[in-house]
């Protein structure tokens, strides 16, 4: 027996006088006239006398602590449970037990606790859980304790995340003192105990809005001052445009464009001039034009039709200091296409063709980074390993490829200090975290990932966030950890509301930071990342 239930059991038992109860009133244990111990018991020994005040329960083969278990002795006042092997506590495990003072379930393997499990306790003062499996409480779990003075959580591989905030909150209001509780994770939080821990810290993504058709894609950006939001929606043929509602305090239709097919809608903001690039599958992508404040949008130009034939993604850049468009195609019939502001006589609100990519290769992603200063694009394929362009001489040449990394549809890169890191999706086997090591982008990290379309880093509030989507499980959020330098589990946004999500995009309004979640199955999801308690 371990730990302050050892002592209070030792002492009830010190002093008491040898005692041979009545026939039936003693299973196979060691008793005394108002305690008993049982060892390797293979249940919760029945018959006591009704006046047993102590019961302690040793390397039994209980499996799970059920509804009512110790109802056979209600006078209880001290329950010690330890080194069994049960690893759940289920509902009213303890129902009856309405005098008992101390309870300690030390060294046991339990893993899950109801938040009901100790309802009815109504006389409880000291309660151990030390040396379990426990990662986290339930919200209620000290729901109506008023006498409970002491709790022990030592031991635990505690993870202290939104899912705990509730404790932290419930200590200055409650009676009673955490002792020893040390979380072993997120970073920045390892070992770290429950005491030092600030409420003020805990910032997770919990759910906040739902919006219309099914999306391919998200797009913040800011004109004339106003934040707002473009969603790509293929099915209802249009690019949506949002606006923050400061009465409503949610989001809120703004226009529209149509466009059908649409694959991507990509805004570009020049001064007092706003783009919109629809890039459109089967050669119909257009350059939408709104000159100035005071007009609408309007098609402005076709986009490449002889070269785009199926688009899958866009993305803007900045080269030679002119503006340019990527446009990334699927077929083996188009080709990957920059278009760019014009120049000289070519000077105007237009876009023009500036290089085309190779052909055959069906890309399927572009992500511009910066390396060493200079312009540089890996262009992601179904039919090769993600290849790195460099810009040099107005144009993009082949500068090297991602060895080990076959079957990449997606790239997605953060900073992190010096380091620029690499987020890799792969719908078969394992995404991706690779590090530029000044020559190379070299393994960090492998995560599983089944399903997944998407892997997009975000930074919030100083934090280096990354979500990795799913078709078929949980989208997992993981936390960047400087030191050992890898994505830690966070927290995970489940089905069945974000239903294949494509796109992750954040989006700060008001003081307020949201994420959005285009889903291709079902409504875009909005999180909101803030102070919130997710115990359950």
């Amino acid at each position: 027996m371990a730990g302050l239930g050892a002592t209070v059991f030792l002492l009830l038992l010190t002093g008491a006088a040898a005692w041979r109860p009545p026939k039936g009133k003693c299973p196979p244990c060691s008793c005394s006239k108002d305690s008993a111990l049982c060892e390797g018991s293979a249940g919760i020994p029945g018959g006591f006398a009704p006046s047993l005040l102590a019961l302690s329960l040793v390397r039994s083969e209980v499996s799970r602590l059920t509804e009512r278990a110790f109802m056979k002795t209600p006078s209880l006042h001290l329950l010690l449970l330890t080194s069994n092997v049960f690893a759940v506590i289920g509902d009213d495990a303890f129902a009856g037990l309405v005098h008992l003072r101390y309870l300690f379930i030390e060294g046991n393997r339990v893993t899950s606790i109801s938040k009901n499990a100790l309802r009815g306790l109504r006389s409880l003062t000291h309660l151990s859980l030390a040396n379990n499996g426990l990662e986290t409480l339930p919200k209620q779990l000290f729901r109506g304790l008023r006498t409970l003075s002491h709790v022990d959580l030592r031991g635990n591989p505690l993870v202290c995340d939104c899912r705990l905030l509730w404790l932290l909150l419930w200590l200055p209001r409650g009676n009673a003192s955490v002792g020893a509780g040390t979380c072993v994770g997120p970073p920045p939080w390892n070992q770290t105990q429950l005491s030092a821990l600030d409420p003020l810290s805990f910032r997770c993504l919990s759910w906040a809005q739902a919006l219309g058709e099914p999306a391919l894609g998200a797009e913040t950006f800011s004109y004339l001052g106003e934040t707002h939001v473009l969603l790509t929606q293929p099915f209802a043929g249009r690019c949506l445009f949002l606006r923050w509602d400061y009465t409503l305090q949610r989001f809120q239709p703004d226009g529209h464009i149509p466009a059908r097919s649409v694959v991507s809608c990509k805004p570009l903001v020049l001064g007092s001039r706003l783009y919109v690039l629809a890039a459109r599958l089967w050669g119909g992508s257009e350059l939408w034009l709104r000159p100035s404040p005071g007009l609408r949008l309007a098609p402005s130009q076709p986009v490449a039709p002889e070269r785009l034939r199926k688009p899958n993604d866009a993305e803007v850049l900045w080269l030679d200091q002119a503006a340019c468009f990527l446009v990334v195609d699927a077929s083996k019939a188009g080709r990957t296409t920059l278009l760019c502001t014009g120049s000289g006589p070519r000077a105007g609100p237009g876009f023009y063709p500036r290089q085309s990519l190779h052909a055959w290769h069906r890309d399927t992603d572009a992500e511009p980074l910066l390396l060493a200063g200079e312009p540089h694009l890996l262009l992601a394929s179904a039919a090769q390993r993600p290849v790195l362009y460099r810009w040099r001489a107005g144009a993009f040449e082949r500068h090297t490829d991602l060895p080990g990394a076959e079957d990449v549809y997606a790239a997605r890169h953060f900073r992190a200090g010096p380091d620029l890191v690499l987020c890799l999706t792969r719908v078969i086997g394992d995404s991706m975290v690779m590090r530029w090591d000044g020559a190379m982008f070299r393994l960090l990290q492998a995560l599983p990932s089944r399903g997944s379309l998407v892997f997009q880093p975000l930074r919030v509030r100083g934090e280096q966030l990354a979500i990795l989507g799913s078709d078929f499980a949980y989208s997992r959020v993981f936390r960047f950890a400087p030191d050992p330098g890898v994505l830690e589990p966070l927290q995970e946004l489940g089905p069945p509301a974000l239903a294949a999500p494509r796109a992750f995009t954040l989006v700060p309004v008001a003081g307020r930071h949201f994420l959005f979640a285009a889903c291709f199955k079902g409504p875009t999801q909005v999180y909101e990342h803030h102070l919130r308690d997710l115990g359950a």
